[in-house]
């Protein structure tokens, strides 16, 4: 009970700022709706947790680590410094015990909601020519042991599916993968796969990954809580794992070639939550996963051959989307998305690799909105989708800073909390695209679009003059 009148106090505070946006006739671009924008509304209206209490907080804290997603007066204070100490967190390290502004996965943002099949074909712009795979106006559904099993967790409300929100994605072969967002009870699993194409007029349901078993919350040797999704060069599919309030965050890696049976556990972070999204830099001397955290000053680096993790702080630049220029550049680039400023930053990756505890991201330009997912194709254009906005953008990085507009939508309608999109590229130049329409039907559609370039982790194609 106690978890659900949380839901209903979010519910309540997002009325009160609806009413706030219409008096004020204010721009709600900067309000996504997260921890620290709360943290100034009840600044504002102190009444609102009076009457509902503090919706984002938890109930387990600890003097090194709030196991909550709600802001205090601390982790406030802690984001206006620019710098912080140095922390590892490989084997051994002690936790990361900086204060901090925390979403945890779990109870986050109940409007987060992001779709599994998507798009609607009218009313639109697009730089490619998509095609519709298939269409849903259905809930989503998965691919049950047996009737009975599945009767008895609608019954039970350990399923419920209108609570399903697909937020990452990966693509290889004939499958996509998504991470599910474990926001509200109901979500039995987090990582799921869906077949690339359907024989049956039927949407296809969803397919536990990589199997049932392997999912448990309250498990540390289980996939707890799925978010960024990562497809390597020799078929290992990446998962960061939130864990739970009982285990660290995570890493698996799962052999897609090998029929998946080859799926390890092979690193245990010394924090909990607060992971998003990761991407991949390989090189002759070992793998790199590059990790962003939920609007902390700072990235997790992770040596895969080494099996060490370490936090390299970005002082001053709070961290959320993530994304990695192409292996044919000599200079390799992270590139680092600033929540609230809508600023695209960047660090070396040189810098990154030699083991360096502090890195100063350099200002790139800003992007048209709030953004919450960034990826890189293999010629150096970087895709970005954004909070409450119907298109996606792009940039070509070998040129000056110039937004293009990659795809629009015009009669898509969301609200400043919602997000529509979520992409991956395949290993055959092919973009593959989810969206979630709010109003039209088909309310749910999967696109794909030939564009001419891989995912960032392959060889960077030559482009023709």
């Amino acid at each position: 009970m106690e978890y659900f009148g949380k839901v209903h106090a979010w519910d309540s505070i997002r009325i009160h700022f609806l009413m706030f946006k219409i008096i004020l006739k204010i721009d709600l671009d900067f309000f996504i709706f997260n921890d620290f924008v709360l943290t100034q509304y009840w600044t504002i209206f102190p009444a609102v947790t009076l009457a509902t209490g503090n919706p984002l907080r938890g109930q387990n804290e600890s003097s090194h680590e709030r196991l909550s997603c709600g802001p205090t007066r601390n982790s406030i204070r802690a984001l206006s410094t620019a710098t912080a100490e140095q922390h590892t967190t490989g084997k051994g390290a002690a936790p990361d015990t900086r204060p901090r502004l925390e979403q945890a996965g779990s109870m986050t943002t109940p409007f987060l909601v992001a779709s599994i099949f998507l798009l609607g074909l009218s009313s639109l712009t697009t730089a490619a020519n998509f095609t519709q795979v298939f269409e849903s106006n259905e809930i989503i559904d998965f691919e049950w042991p047996s009737e009975e099993i599945k009767s008895q967790v609608l019954e039970d409300g350990t399923f419920k599916p209108e609570h399903m929100y697909p937020i990452f994605m990966a693509v290889y072969g004939t499958r996509i993968f998504f991470s599910l967002y474990k926001i509200r009870p109901g979500t039995p699993v987090t990582l799921v796969s869906l077949p690339t194409s359907n024989a049956s007029s039927a949407p296809p349901k969803l397919t536990p990954f990589p199997s049932w078993d392997m999912h448990k919350t309250g498990d540390c040797n289980k996939i707890e809580e799925a978010k960024g999704l990562e497809v390597d060069s020799v078929g290992r599919l990446w998962v960061l794992d939130e864990g739970s309030y009982n285990c660290n965050c995570k890493i698996w890696t799962i052999d897609l070639i090998k029929n998946d049976h080859h799926t390890k556990l092979i690193h245990r972070f010394s924090f909990l939550h607060s992971l998003h999204d990761l991407v991949l830099d390989e090189t002759p001397n070992g793998t790199f996963a590059y990790i962003a955290r939920r609007y902390d000053f700072n990235i997790v680096v992770f040596s895969l051959e080494r099996n060490q993790s370490w936090i390299v702080d970005t002082p001053g630049k709070r961290v959320n989307s993530i994304a990695l220029s192409p292996k044919n550049q000599e200079a390799r680039t992270l590139y680092l998305y600033e929540p609230f400023s809508k600023e695209l930053n960047s660090i070396s990756v040189a810098e990154v690799r030699k083991g360096t505890r502090t890195a100063n991201p350099k200002a790139i330009g800003n992007w048209s909105a709030e953004t919450y997912r960034m990826l890189m194709d293999n010629r150096g254009t970087i895709y970005a989708t954004f909070w409450g906005r119907n298109f996606i953008n792009s940039w070509n990085t070998s040129q000056p800073f110039e937004v293009q507009r990659f795809y629009e939508d015009a009669g898509l309608e969301l609200d400043f909390d919602q997000f529509a999109f979520t992409f991956a590229l395949d290993q055959s130049e092919t973009l593959w695209m989810t969206v979630l329409d709010w109003n039209r039907q088909p309310k749910y559609r999967l696109l794909k679009a030939a564009v001419g370039a891989k995912s960032y982790i392959f060889e960077a194609s030559q482009v023709s003059e």
